[in-house]
């Protein structure tokens, strides 16, 4: 699976190599102020695309964090894959957030799905109804069901997700990512003890969303 061990996600390489060609070119025509744009760019670009190591904490039986950002919504709502009432969090990420998404707890992908839809702003929440989405269901050892969605936003308007139906997914592995800035919602099991709060500032892989009874 893609982006276990780049510094910098694989996805940001074309965009990299234009944007830095286009600062060589800027340099060799002497144009000092585009070429310093464009070289602004290309940094910025290999920024956004970074792809940090991370530990995930030792308790198997928490759900991590599946992206960097701010928790946006907390609260009961139902899932409609699985027709049932779980545990919602909502995770929006800014362009200045790491994109590469993770896996909050280990299991196999029983499911996946792909939505077509609208590019509303991530935060409203009638973007989980009509945005584009894509999104896996995990099965844990113990037969619970998590579902990670993938939400693109006003700005963000490719997702790619990596794992196939039959997947053996580990807690805190990177499983893809959303560019440039959009909202990952993470459905636990109902009677998760849950781990954060609105508004808190979470780091993907590490930070314990909730834990199982």
């Amino acid at each position: 699976m893609r982006n276990q061990n780049t510094p910098i996600a694989v996805e940001g390489y074309p965009f990299i190599a234009v944007a830095g060609g286009a600062t060589v070119a800027l340099v060799l025509l002497s144009w000092k102020i585009p070429a310093l744009l464009a070289l602004t760019a290309t940094l910025y670009i290999a920024y956004f695309f970074r792809n940090p190591q991370r530990i995930p904490p030792p308790d198997e039986h928490t759900f991590l964090a599946p992206a960097d950002g701010v928790v946006t919504f907390l609260g009961k709502a139902r899932e409609v894959h699985l027709g049932a009432e779980m545990m919602k969090v909502s995770i929006f990420m800014s362009v200045f957030n790491v994109h590469v998404n993770r896996v909050p707890c280990t299991g196999t992908v029983v499911d996946t799905f792909y939505r077509k839809g609208k590019f509303y702003d991530a935060r409203d929440e009638k973007a989980t109804f009509e945005n584009e989405q894509s999104g896996i269901i995990l099965e844990t050892e113990r037969g619970d069901k998590v579902v990670v969605v993938q939400v693109a936003g006003l700005i963000a308007r490719r997702i790619v997700s990596y794992p196939k139906k039959g997947d053996v997914l580990r807690r805190g592995q990177r499983f893809g990512l959303i560019r440039f800035g959009s909202r990952v919602d993470v459905y636990l099991p109902a009677d998760v003890e849950i781990r954060v709060a609105a508004g808190e500032r979470t780091v993907a892989g590490e930070t314990i969303l909730g834990r199982l009874p």
